[in-house]
């Protein structure tokens, strides 16, 4: 039996490797396996870049706004150092920021532009409770009572520096209706910070929980403790328990809820390229079944002599389906490689390309990300690997069998 399993093999490559007369057969198997391996590796680099879109964006909006806001029943948390306490007593919980966030006009150099302002303790934003910033210039601990950090495209729109006086404006409002005017304050920059999203970069600004509070006139209180989570897909689970621990009449709002539109946007865009690119896996796939079908109608002959010469139904089948498969299992494996390297170096192939292209690829004010990142997630690989080489497999099941159901009188008789 193994003598005759060697054989087998055998003539299954021998009729991989087309002769003259036989060409057209082989160049159509050759654009089979270059379809399951373009097919394959595409999918790989394509999901592995959809992973890494969702971690990355998961990382920056959550690293700034973190995974659960706790908000007062009927405004600001006066005691919000206590309630911060018992949060970050809870399992599960990194940490708990009480900071105040408002929205401001930001003026310097005769330029005026909308920011976001957060107020927060400069310890708790040095030791990164709200994660997802780096500091470019300056320092967190010069904030004192009057200094900010600003974000890098913010600080470049209105011509900002280390040192430069910026001036924020708070309207005061009486209702929906403006009353009276404006609130005005001058800070010193302190710091410039970069998020890698350009809405954070260019519209928000940090400065001391006293003189957000000051300014803000909320003297002893917070708008808002920003929750972090060891893990934060477990937030449904730790909700309650946060709820808790803030006590009756608290507002909470998980991340999973404020971002869900963005969130939700990505997966059904997941979704939809991975069904659209497995088509071009399928259509590789009937490539083999056309090539398969035109060798059993040429190999006619010479099965009628194998099973002349005693050759079974089931030694046909298996040369056939071994045949076949060949083409599916090395266009997978050849997938499977190049997909994985281009996923594990798409960074550096993003900058050659940028450089080749003399532009920027992701340009900040268009996409939320300055660049192209990718997670390789190696059960969705070995889910795709599976599924090139099972319609490999089941591309090979009809011709096989037709060559199998062969009759050799007939055959031979036409011949």
């Amino acid at each position: 039996m193994a003598a005759f399993g060697t054989f087998e093999r055998m003539l299954a490559f021998r009729y991989l490797r087309a002769r003259r007369q036989e060409g057209f057969i082989s160049v159509i198997a050759g654009f089979s396996l270059i379809g399951i391996a373009l097919g394959v590796a595409t999918l790989i680099i394509v999901m592995s870049v959809m992973n890494g879109f969702r971690q990355e964006l998961l990382g920056r909006i959550l690293g700034l706004s973190g995974h659960v806001s706790v908000a007062g029943a009927a405004g600001p948390i006066t005691d919000f150092d206590q309630v911060a306490e018992r949060l970050r007593g809870l399992q599960g919980v990194v940490s708990a920021t009480p900071i105040i966030e408002g929205e401001a006009m930001v003026t310097a150099n005769g330029i005026a532009s909308g920011a976001r302002v957060r107020g927060i303790r400069v310890e708790d934003l040095a030791r990164g409770s709200l994660s997802g910033i780096a500091i470019r210039a300056g320092a967190l601990e010069s904030m004192g009572d009057d200094g900010v950090a600003i974000g890098v495209r913010l600080a470049q729109s209105l011509r900002l520096g280390l040192g430069d006086k910026v001036t924020l404006v708070l309207p005061q409002f009486q209702g929906s209706q403006p009353s009276g005017l404006p609130r005005t304050r001058g800070f010193t920059v302190a710091a410039t910070f970069y998020a890698g999203m350009y809405e954070y970069d260019s519209g928000t600004i940090f400065m001391p929980l006293e003189a957000a509070q000051g300014y803000f006139r909320l003297a002893g209180a917070a708008t808002a403790i920003e929750v972090m989570l060891e893990n934060p897909d477990l937030v449904s689970r730790l909700r309650p328990l946060i709820a808790s621990a803030a006590g009756p009449g608290s507002r909470i709002a998980d991340w999973q809820q404020t971002n869900a539109s963005r969130f939700n946007a990505l997966q059904i865009e997941r979704d939809v390229m991975f069904f659209i690119l497995t088509l071009i896996i399928l259509v590789a796939t009937f490539n083999i079944v056309s090539s398969m079908i035109m060798l059993v109608k040429d190999k006619g002959h010479d099965i009628a002599i194998l099973r002349t010469m005693g050759a079974t139904s089931g030694a046909v089948l298996r040369v056939f389906l071994m045949s076949g498969a060949s083409v599916g299992v090395i266009g997978t494996t050849a997938g499977f490689l190049i997909g994985v390297a281009f996923a594990r170096n798409i960074e550096s192939l993003g900058h050659l390309l940028q450089a080749l292209a003399g532009g920027e690829l992701l340009s900040g004010e268009i996409y939320f990300l300055t660049h192209l990142p990718s997670i390789l997630d190696w059960g969705e690989v070995a889910s795709v690997v599976a599924m090139g080489l099972a319609l490999s497999f089941l591309a090979t099941v009809y011709p096989s069998w037709r060559a199998a159901r062969l009759d050799p009188i007939e055959a031979l008789r036409y011949e």
